[in-house]
């Protein structure tokens, strides 16, 4: 089949994402969370997609599977449910651990499991999973933003999956005849050169879509471990339970040297599939966006400059009550699918922005929050100041708090 995304000869992982990404807003093939930029997009079909997991002979064999928890891979976590399988999901950003086990009511019908595979789910009804658990991985699930026939595969710039991996490795979870499957839209197969492969890198063994199972016979080798110099004390501060698997190598006398630990520039990977600070976007209607000074903080914040950031997609949101914390307005914009690229919070001062990728989501998102009321007091949105140029107010002209545009950042959880 004719790859529907093409990218130019030397086309950077970047690049890939961004003309996938693209290619799936232009053609309204993306379904909730939008835009579909800088996720793990979800696509009309996963679950069909997701349907096909338990059509996999290596899938029957399976005991215990391990699935991220990107939005689109729900029916492959309700797949591993309803065949019985012991369902190992990561902890969002490894911020508290490596996985949750998710733990179904007992004599859960096909309803309660459904709930059980959902983000939602996955907090109400799992326990944690310590390093030192004896895991033994059967199949591993992974969400993509682009991926070879040959098994190639290029995640969303984060590196979460590679480091889940690597640690899985580390800790004897996975081995080579653990199977790697990812669930993606027909359009994310394309033709990923593998020159833009590392040793760190994850490769998978089947590929599932709406419309198609690709085995895809990929010879690269899966990671081993985690390259420790490839790290630097800053990733490790950022992600306790790297640090712990870490301080149990150095006691088993293994070699864990750290790399030198500058900083690293937007969108450069450190380690095997470390987190890595955002890659720089490209502003809609500007010059390449340019983000300076990006600190992410252990509970996911982050101290950036928003230089570049188009001027258009900010909204502005006031009267935000106090004592109001960010997960439950995070839970709020989702429900109103008012999903932003980026919120930037001020609770303190009772407000927060919401950054869209487009002047025509900023509208959107507007539209939807006209009327929101959170602990009984009504908040107001609008345009950010100096911002009415490019969208028409809903309601009064802002006021001169709305432009105030510093603010600590934090990234939406992953869906």
């Amino acid at each position: 089949m004719e790859p529907a995304v093409i990218a130019h000869p030397g086309a950077s992982k970047q690049e890939l994402r961004q003309k996938v990404w693209d290619h799936m807003e232009d053609r309204n093939l993306a379904d909730f969370p939008r835009p579909v930029h800088y996720r793990i997009p979800n696509f009309k079909g996963a679950l069909t997609a997701c349907a096909r997991l338990a059509e996999l002979h290596a899938f029957a064999r399976t005991a215990e599977v391990k699935v991220d928890p990107d939005k689109p891979l729900e029916g492959a976590r309700l797949a591993a449910l309803q065949a019985r399988k012991t369902l190992l999901v990561p902890t969002p950003r490894l911020r508290s651990g490596l996985f949750n086990k998710i733990l179904p009511p007992q004599g859960a019908n096909k309803e309660q499991l459904r709930i059980c595979s959902t983000a939602q789910g996955v907090k109400n009804f799992s326990v944690p999973v310590g390093l030192e658990a004896k895991l033994k991985v059967d199949l591993v699930v992974v969400g993509s933003v682009a991926v070879s026939e040959k098994g190639f595969r290029v995640g969303k710039g984060e590196g979460y999956s590679d480091m889940e991996y690597g640690m899985m490795a580390s800790t004897g979870a996975v081995s080579s005849s653990t199977v790697v499957v990812t669930v993606v839209h027909d359009c994310q197969v394309v033709d990923v050169p593998e020159e833009l492969m590392e040793d760190h890198d994850l490769t998978v063994d089947f590929i599932l879509t709406p419309t198609r199972v690709i085995q895809t016979e990929c010879s690269q080798p899966k990671p081993e471990a985690i390259i420790w110099s490839k790290l630097d004390t800053d990733t490790l501060e950022k992600i306790p339970v790297l640090k712990k698997l870490r301080a149990l190598q150095e006691q088993e006398g293994k070699d864990v040297t750290l790399g030198a630990g500058p900083r690293r520039k937007s969108g450069q990977r450190a380690g095997t599939g470390s987190a890595r600070v955002r890659p720089e976007r490209k502003a809609e209607g500007t010059e390449e966006g340019q983000r300076t000074g990006a600190r992410d903080g252990g509970d996911g914040t982050e101290d950036v400059s928003l230089a570049g950031v188009h001027s258009a997609c900010r909204v502005f949101l006031g009267g935000i009550p106090a004592g109001l914390r960010v997960s439950q307005l995070k839970v709020c914009l989702q429900e109103r699918e008012a999903t932003p690229h980026r919120l930037s919070w001020q609770g303190g001062r009772q407000r927060a922005f919401l950054d869209y990728g487009t002047p025509q989501a900023a509208q959107r998102a507007l539209l939807a929050l006209q009327g929101l009321c959170l602990s009984g007091h009504h908040l107001r949105a609008e345009l950010a100041k100096n911002q009415r140029a490019g969208l028409r107010p809903l309601q009064a002209p802002p006021t001169e708090e709305a432009g105030d545009a510093q603010a600590d950042e934090t990234n939406l959880w992953r869906l």
